[in-house]
C-alpha cells in the first residue's frame, strides 16, 4: 500500500508510535441500489472504500480523490453518515494507527469499478445479499447509509 509522503516523513521521527490521522470512508451506491466495496490489498479483507487526508484537505474532496484513485469510479458526496475514533491498527512492519473517520453516503456518477491502484485486489458492485464477509464496523455503516435521511451517527 501507498503510504503518503507526510506520513513517511513523520515516522522517521518517531518510529512505530501510534499516530492520530484523519480518516475517510465512502459508502458509494449506485442506482441499482449496489453498494461498491474493495478488497484491500494490505489485509485481503473486503471493506468500504477507505483513505488518509492529505494535511489540509477537505473531507469530502478528500475521499472523492480516494475512490476514484483506487476504483476509477467518479462519485458524488451526499451527507456524513457517521464520525468515529477507530483503533488503535497495527500494520505488519509494526506501525500503529488511531483514525478520527468520517463517512460519507455518496452516489454513483460515472466510470467503471476496477482495481485502479496497488491498494486494491479486487473492486466491485454487490447487492446487500451478495455481500462478502466484511471488515468489523463497514456494514453497519452501510446500513446507517442506506437510510438517505438519517441523521449523523456519534459514537456516546
Amino acid at each position: 500500500m501507498a503510504t503518503p509522503e507526510f506520513i513517511l516523513k513523520l515516522r522517521e521521527k518517531i518510529g512505530h508510535e501510534a499516530l492520530w490521522l484523519p480518516g475517510v470512508r465512502g459508502v458509494v451506491f449506485d442506482d441499482a441500489g449496489r453498494v461498491l466495496l474493495g478488497r484491500r490489498a494490505d489485509n485481503g479483507q473486503w471493506g468500504l472504500i477507505t483513505g488518509i487526508l492529505e494535511p489540509g484537505e477537505e473531507p469530502a474532496p478528500g475521499l472523492l480523490r480516494e475512490i476514484l484513485e483506487e476504483t476509477g469510479v467518479v462519485a458524488a458526496a451526499e451527507r456524513l453518515v457517521s464520525v468515529d475514533a477507530v483503533g488503535p491498527t497495527r500494520y505488519p512492519n509494526g506501525d500503529v494507527c488511531h483514525f478520527l473517520t468520517l463517512v460519507f453516503r455518496c452516489r454513483f456518477v460515472s466510470g467503471e469499478a476496477r482495481v485502479n491502484d496497488d491498494e486494491s485486489l479486487d473492486v466491485g458492485w454487490f447487492r446487500p445479499a451478495d455481500f462478502p464477509e466484511l471488515m468489523p464496523g463497514h456494514l453497519e455503516m452501510i446500513r446507517r447509509a442506506a437510510d438517505p435521511d438519517g441523521e449523523v451517527h456519534y459514537r456516546h
